[in-house]
């Protein structure tokens, strides 16, 4: 595992200046696919109260929206918030706000659902760390966890792999696997707190 610090706002931010879909998260058959998998495994339940982890350009929120009562979507970068705010609109039950994750994480607890699609690989050791922590504690009683990770090599801090098993060791204890399936170049699990 890397020791490398997490990323920072100014790499996604300088990332959205070059690209207004860098990742082609609202143009790729891949991608949309994959919000479809994450959308049919949280699929059965609503959710009260979620919160999801670097929105970007909020395809993804799109997709979660009708599921959620309230859902606060967050991103370090700020012009990835005003794509994501064009994008979903004035859509009821979502707040869009700018944080760096964990370190900036909201303070009251008692979220029924964490997404963390594509985000945990940008984060350092101390903030995956960090970041289990923050879950343990805010996430209600059978609340959920859904994470969708690169599987691939990559030049952040860690692999998808590496991030989702750093995140399992710290709250296996405290939650059950529900699923836990790969797909071509991309992990899903949802994880349920006990």
């Amino acid at each position: 595992m890397s020791a490398r610090s997490s990323l920072d706002a100014a790499y996604f931010d300088g990332i959205f200046d070059g690209d207004d879909d860098p990742w082609d998260l609202a143009s790729s058959d891949y991608e949309a696919s994959k919000f479809e998998r994450t959308r049919a495994a949280l699929a059965g339940r609503r959710y009260r109260r979620a919160i999801e982890i670097g929105c970007a350009h909020g395809v993804l929120t799109s997709y979660l929206a009708p599921l959620c009562d309230d859902l606060l979507a967050i991103d370090i970068s700020d012009k990835a918030l005003a794509r994501a705010r064009r994008r979903v609109g004035d859509r009821s039950g979502v707040t869009f706000a700018h944080r760096a994750f964990p370190g900036e994480a909201p303070r009251t607890p008692g979220f029924d659902l964490a997404i963390l699609s594509e985000v945990a690989y940008y984060w350092s050791v101390v903030d995956l760390d960090r970041a289990a922590a923050w879950l343990r504690t805010h996430i209600a009683p059978a609340g959920r966890i859904v994470l969708v990770h690169f599987t691939g090599k990559t030049d952040y801090p860690h692999s998808g792999d590496e991030a989702v098993e750093t995140l399992w060791q710290n709250l296996g204890a405290d939650f059950t696997s529900i699923v836990a399936q790969r797909y071509d170049r991309y992990r899903l699990d949802l994880w349920e707190r006990r």
